[in-house]
């Protein structure tokens, strides 16, 4: 019997919305862009385990008050590169500092979702110059711990198994999420679970969209090999991880999100003290594609209380 080969799946984006590839720190960037080149550039960042696909409510939309909207699929993610290099935040902001440059601009507001969000307030002290402002979606800035991240997560619970500590053995994750059916099943248990509140948000076209992305082999490592240099980042950052951060910053909260709850963010403003807050009920972890119109207003309004960059 002859196996039937499935096309890949095709997602039909909003009308504003196109494809480019952008080639940035010897590595080319999968974008999903919007809006005109000339007009100041957001930079929109996802998490983990997901692509530019998440920013889809968002990019377009505002894109059409008047700037430039650039997704990328991170390093190592999706259809972007997939070097083998250390994935740390040197190499990783670096690499989106540049995208920065090759885009044709050398300011930028960026945003962040989940590790996005790790990434996005530590550009803005890495890249002062650079950065107009800071959009965290769920993940705070918290402060810096007396000891590397990992370290501490391994004083507090021992022997209980947590992902982060999990994934810190190089080959266990992969190996785990190749059970049953492999990394579908991975995306589906990363997904559907008591981190989402609105599962409507993942119709099975979007689903699928995921799924391919972590379907080749090796796809899913470069992702988990952020978390396996957070002591790294934790110890490349000294010098510059106490800098305040003085640009108008826009810290988006889920009321249900049982990983980043809003508390986690309360007492930012001794660090970025140009900081709004904004909270949005009935909303799990995914808060982009959640609740996509209210994290859409929330960004618009503080975009156009901005001068232009």
């Amino acid at each position: 019997m002859r196996a039937t080969l499935r096309p890949p799946w095709r997602f039909r984006y909003r009308a504003g919305v196109r494809e480019r590839y952008v080639v940035a720190n010897g590595m080319r960037f999968f974008c999903l862009e919007a809006g005109r080149s000339t007009d100041p550039l957001v930079l929109l960042c996802h998490g983990f385990p997901e692509i530019a696909l998440s920013w889809r409510h968002q990019i377009d939309a505002i894109a059409e008050l008047g700037y430039h909207v650039v997704a990328p699929d991170l390093p190592g993610y999706g259809r972007s590169d997939k070097p083998d290099v250390t994935y740390d935040i040197e190499f990783i902001n670096g690499s989106l500092h540049a995208l920065v440059g090759a885009l044709g601009h050398d300011r930028v507001v960026i945003g962040g979702h989940d590790w996005g969000g790790i990434l996005v307030w530590q550009f803005a002290r890495q890249f002062p110059e650079t950065t107009a402002g800071v959009i965290g979606v769920n993940t705070p800035d918290l402060p810096r711990g007396p000891i590397p991240p990992v370290q501490a997560l391994r004083l507090i619970f021992g022997d209980t198994p947590i992902y982060i500590i999990q994934f810190q053995e190089r080959g266990l994750a992969e190996w785990v999420f190749s059970w049953g059916r492999g990394h579908d099943d991975f995306v589906e248990m990363i997904f559907i679970n008591e981190m989402l509140q609105n599962h409507d948000a993942f119709p099975p076209d979007i689903l699928e969209q995921f799924k391919a992305a972590f379907r080749p082999v090796g796809a899913l490592t470069p992702p988990i090999e952020y978390y396996r240099n957070m002591d790294r980042n934790w110890e490349l950052s000294a010098a510059w991880a106490h800098r305040t951060i003085d640009v108008p910053c826009l810290m988006i909260c889920a009321a249900d999100d049982p990983v980043l709850p809003p508390a986690l963010s309360f007492g930012m403003e001794e660090r970025v003290p140009n900081l709004t807050r904004v909270i949005i009920d009935r909303c799990g972890h995914w808060t982009q594609q959640e609740r996509p119109a209210e994290t859409t207003a929330a960004i618009r309004d503080y975009l156009t209380s901005l001068d232009r960059w």
